[in-house]
């Protein structure tokens, strides 16, 4: 017990270090050191991967009927058409349902790729930059749409897969809430709302 303490001060020490106190202290009291060093593992192993469509026709009618329900969120129709696509091609390299990731985007940032919350979170997914310097790659930019959604995509996956692939203590999990349920019936709200049964 006594060394499992020392280690969470440890993180939360470095974590003033980096900026991001609160919501590091949050995190390693929620999950554990050991839960936060796994997640770091799993972020270094899958945050170069790349994809493509399997059907790319099915995928761009997917693409325009998302890019329609994006209008009041971004007004360029191509950036919305890129997005989508973005959207879809992480989600399905993470093995997740893109209608989900819509879901927690509108959520988390109402599809704003310049957002930057109060604990410094940013981007789509709201991604905290202390997993780049985390997983050794500082120069990262969240704000670039595709690195963005490839973290976040990651670590929602991570926590799916933890919670053997129960979304709402997921959620709470991505949301650094575990334990409460006021993000996760926001976020599965919006998705029955309006993003379910529109993967492709």
């Amino acid at each position: 017990m006594a060394s499992s303490y020392a280690l969470v001060r440890t993180l939360c020490i470095a974590a003033v270090l980096s900026g991001i106190l609160s919501t590091s202290r949050a995190y390693a009291e929620q999950t554990g050191a050991e839960y936060v060093a796994e997640l770091r593992s799993y972020l270094k192993e899958h945050i170069d991967e790349a994809s493509s469509f399997n059907d790319k026709f099915e995928a761009q009618v997917w693409m325009m009927d998302v890019s329609s329900r994006l209008k009041k969120y971004v007004i360029d129709p191509k950036k919305r058409i890129a997005m989508a696509e973005a959207i879809h091609r992480q989600a399905v390299n993470a093995n997740l349902r893109p209608s989900l990731v819509l879901a927690v985007i509108e959520i988390e940032s109402h599809f704003d790729q310049y957002a930057v919350s109060h604990a410094g979170a940013m981007g789509l997914m709201q991604v905290m930059p202390f997993w780049k310097r985390s997983i050794g790659r500082p120069d990262d930019n969240l704000h670039d749409m595709e690195t963005n959604l490839r973290y976040g995509c990651h670590i929602l996956r991570f926590y799916l897969d933890k919670e053997d692939g129960k979304v709402a203590p997921a959620l709470a999990r991505y949301n650094g809430s575990y334990g409460r349920t006021t993000y996760s019936d926001k976020v599965i709200r919006v998705w029955k709302k309006r993003w379910a049964g529109r993967d492709p």
